[in-house]
């Protein structure tokens, strides 16, 4: 039988919570916005979200973003690495044409649901009711609290 593959998308605050290295070591043996909203704070920039999550207004704000975006990509990869957990780590950036385009979360994780066997969205516990109402036309996708 063919090994599972599976997308999990991780809430920025989880990512050294012992409980979710637990969960995916599990899972690989059968991951910032709150870093971005510093760093937009830092520079003077407005913090603005509407529908599809953060709103930009000039090329330097996307690429904070992604730098911060970056950065945390490299060191989940090596946490991961030094927990022996085989994983590859994206961030949601998408260059289309010649524009960075910086893409929610939430509605990245929708982009693997044709691809992926199972997809899985760790957040912390008091956000699992409203990830759960966001994704309940999505029976594929499981929300999972720590």
């Amino acid at each position: 039988m063919a090994k599972e593959n599976v997308l999990v998308k991780i809430s920025g605050n989880l990512i050294e919570n012992n409980y979710v290295i637990s969960w995916l070591q599990q899972l690989a043996e059968k991951f910032g916005g709150t870093q971005i909203n510093e760093a937009f704070e830092k520079h003077g920039f407005e913090i603005k979200f509407g529908p599809y999550g953060r709103e930009t207004a000039s090329f330097e704000e996307r690429q904070i973003a992604r730098d911060v975006l970056e950065i945390n990509q490299l060191q989940i990869q090596d946490l991961l690495q030094e927990k022996n957990i085989n994983a590859e780590v994206v961030i949601p950036v998408r260059n289309i044409g010649s524009v960075l385009c910086h893409i929610n979360g939430d509605l990245f994780v929708l982009e693997g649901l044709l691809g992926f066997d199972r997809v899985c969205v760790l957040t912390e516990l008091g956000n699992v009711d409203n990830k759960k109402i966001f994704y309940q036309q999505y029976p594929k996708i499981e929300v999972i609290g720590f």
